[in-house]
């Protein structure tokens, strides 16, 4: 408790002294040419994905979840659903009973092996289709093309000294950590390259990291 209070006296921090996140105006107008792109041409792929989901398991095929955002504002995030309807009761059950499972959640926040996660909501996973509707988070201004990943409140605990540069930028669909072994990482890894991101972005940087993105995707080995 003492971590997250500290976690959101540096948010208050970071939202005084970011009026303006990373990027500025001219990251927004690549964002929403590309997001608006992205929509038009992946329509097809869209409704095929919200039907698989809706007909695979009981429960919406959108799911929305807290995220924190540029200067700690909360957002929904939007994310084809990948689990069961009752999946926090079933992660606390499964972790209880694996104190193996219980040491990987604490220590990454991912389980290689995840009882939440339905058949095809594993498919979604490991090509990352199941984010494709926060495009729609990026024509709202929530969320960049390329910026760090979106972490929930609580996880603001984790970044430490680098909770300010973390809040400084929207946060991206892919980013420096996800084309960089993506769930194969530490955690350490994934705040070091966020970090790193916000202190030395450029449009070049979004441009490489936009590049090599889809060769990250199909590593599937490394998502889950």
């Amino acid at each position: 408790m003492v971590g997250f209070a500290e976690s959101r006296k540096s948010l208050s921090f970071a939202a005084a002294n970011t009026p303006l996140p990373v990027g500025l105006s001219s990251k927004r107008v690549v964002d929403i040419i590309l997001a608006t792109s992205g929509i038009i041409v992946l329509v097809p792929l869209l409704l095929l994905c919200f039907i698989a989901c809706a007909l695979s398991s009981s429960g919406p095929a959108v799911f929305r979840h807290k995220r924190v955002g540029f200067g700690g504002k909360q957002f929904d995030c939007f994310k084809f659903r990948t689990m069961v309807v009752d999946s926090e009761k079933c992660l606390r059950d499964y972790l209880v009973s694996n104190p193996e499972a219980h040491a990987e959640w604490a220590a990454t926040r991912k389980l290689q092996f995840d009882p939440r996660v339905t058949a095809i909501g594993s498919i979604f996973r490991k090509t990352s289709l199941d984010e494709l509707p926060q495009l729609f988070n990026v024509l709202k201004g929530d969320m960049s093309i390329v910026g760090p990943r979106p972490v929930t409140p609580e996880e603001l605990v984790r970044y430490s000294t680098g909770v300010d540069a973390y809040l400084a930028c929207r946060p991206g669909i892919t980013g420096l950590w996800q084309v960089s072994g993506r769930s194969g990482t530490t955690y350490s890894k994934r705040v070091a390259c966020d970090t790193f991101y916000a202190r030395n972005w450029s449009m070049l940087l979004d441009a490489k990291i936009i590049i090599v993105t889809i060769p990250a995707l199909l590593d599937s080995d490394n998502a889950y």
